[in-house]
């Protein structure tokens, strides 16, 4: 049985166990709504006997929550797996195709198999395993809580990197989502090679980019 502070969120755990199951993984991405850098998806396979208290959906923490949840559960999990889709690859197949990439990734990661999978709002085909869909997963399923704080905490150590080589958006702060200022220094800067150049703001940016440089139109494939 899952022991954990808040039973409801083990509700979807708990009756798989009871119909034989014995290693859930949950799976949940982070990253799709961003402007630059990549999507990124984990998947955590918890111990029942073992889950941290306060894991909860990414999005309800503080980062230093995030931080702090994230070294609990890699350290207590049985096993957890990473997927990381870069952007040009998101431009090139679609953000909704390059969701499920990750998460094919991070379930290939693993070092251990579940036998089954909870899936926050994604239905993953082409698995040797069942995987089951959950809209807003993360909010009824402690094993997808995991994987978004897994997920979320991953992106944005590689976007704090990715920052120092690219410090003209101030990605360490907003991590590549399109907050005002992420748009004002996009549209001032132009956009770098790890933006989403099939995304409105960049496209937009790019056009202004080229206009006022005078070299015409800029395919996707073609990267700053």
């Amino acid at each position: 049985m899952y022991i954990f502070n808040n039973q409801s969120m083990c509700y979807f755990e708990n009756r798989l166990l009871s119909q034989g199951y014995n290693m859930i993984g949950g799976i949940d991405e982070a990253g799709r709504g961003a402007l630059a850098g990549p999507v990124v998806a984990a998947c955590v396979i918890l111990d029942p006997g073992r889950i941290p208290e306060g894991v909860m959906d990414s999005k309800k923490l503080t980062p230093r929550l995030r931080e702090e949840l994230y070294k609990l559960i890699t350290l207590n999990s049985v096993a957890y797996g990473v997927g990381v889709v870069e952007p040009e690859v998101i431009d090139e197949i679609n953000i909704y195709s390059a969701t499920i990439l990750a998460m094919k990734k991070s379930f290939l990661n693993l070092k251990v198999k579940p036998d089954v999978l909870l899936v926050d709002a994604v239905k993953l085909k082409d698995l040797p395993v069942m995987s089951i869909s959950l809209i807003k997963g993360e909010e009824k399923s402690v094993s997808i809580a995991a994987a978004s704080i897994i997920a979320k905490v991953t992106r944005d150590r590689i976007l704090v990197e990715l920052s120092k080589v690219y410090p003209g958006y101030n990605l360490q702060k907003n991590k590549g989502y399109p907050t005002p200022e992420h748009k004002r220094l996009l549209m001032k800067n132009g956009p770098s090679k790890i933006h989403r150049f099939t995304y409105k703001p960049v496209a937009e940016a790019i056009k202004k980019a080229k206009y006022e440089s005078g070299k015409g139109e800029l395919g996707i494939s073609d990267r700053w």
